[in-house]
């Protein structure tokens, strides 16, 4: 069902469904402040083996995992390389995605993610009010693997139809540019993808990071 949250009532409804829904192992698709994006419990594994399947996808495609607070990172690692904190601290919520070693002990199954985890914490109320509920989320855009991504939770309805439970629509992304991507699994952290915060910007924080996109 598709709840448009730019009406109060309708917005309450739908992130009360869309909480439940990921609680219970269903899928959902939410705004975020790049593209919409399609959700499921993190620590769910047939969750996410859903979503995967419903953007045809395979396991060696791990979606990243969105958190509704810089908190919440820490419980994800082993421990946190000090340029990855740095970056979070200047950049989160917003839309940088840190490439990071998980912790060993989680208990998820993501994917073939080879021990790291791709994490973001999102600029965006609808998505941060959900995320606050569900706890970490594997999150990718919402549509199917090859078509664009949708800049509406109504056109990732037409993409992803019933696969989904809950569509949260709050209107067209105002700047629909992707996450620059930045890996700190190394010893020098590397952008993997250039997007919405330019390199100049992350090396204000980071001096030494280097540009392999």
């Amino acid at each position: 069902m598709l709840y448009d949250c730019r009406s109060v009532a309708d917005r309450d409804r739908g992130i009360a469904a869309a909480i439940e829904a990921v609680k219970n192992g269903e899928l959902v698709v939410i705004p975020t402040d790049t593209v919409y994006g399609i959700g499921a419990d993190a620590f769910t594994p047939h969750a996410v083996t859903a979503l995967l399947n419903a953007k045809g996808r395979d396991r060696h495609h791990p979606p990243p995992v969105l958190v509704g607070s810089r908190r919440t990172l820490d419980g994800l690692v082993f421990m946190l390389p000090s340029a990855a904190r740095d970056l979070a601290d200047a950049f989160w919520p917003g839309a940088l995605t840190i490439v990071v070693e998980h912790s060993p002990s989680l208990q998820w199954d993501i994917g073939e993610t080879n021990g790291s985890v791709a994490v973001r914490m999102p600029l965006h109320p609808v998505a941060l009010e959900v995320l606050g509920e569900t706890g970490p989320m594997a999150v990718s855009s919402a549509n199917k693997t090859g078509q664009p991504p949708a800049v509406t939770a109504e056109e990732a309805r037409q993409q992803l139809g019933y696969a989904v439970r809950a569509y949260l629509e709050a209107g067209p992304c105002p700047d629909p540019v992707p996450s620059t991507i930045v890996d700190l699994t190394g010893e020098v952290p590397q952008v993997l993808r250039r997007g919405a915060i330019p390199i100049e910007k992350l090396r204000d924080v980071v001096p030494d990071i280097e540009d392999v996109a």
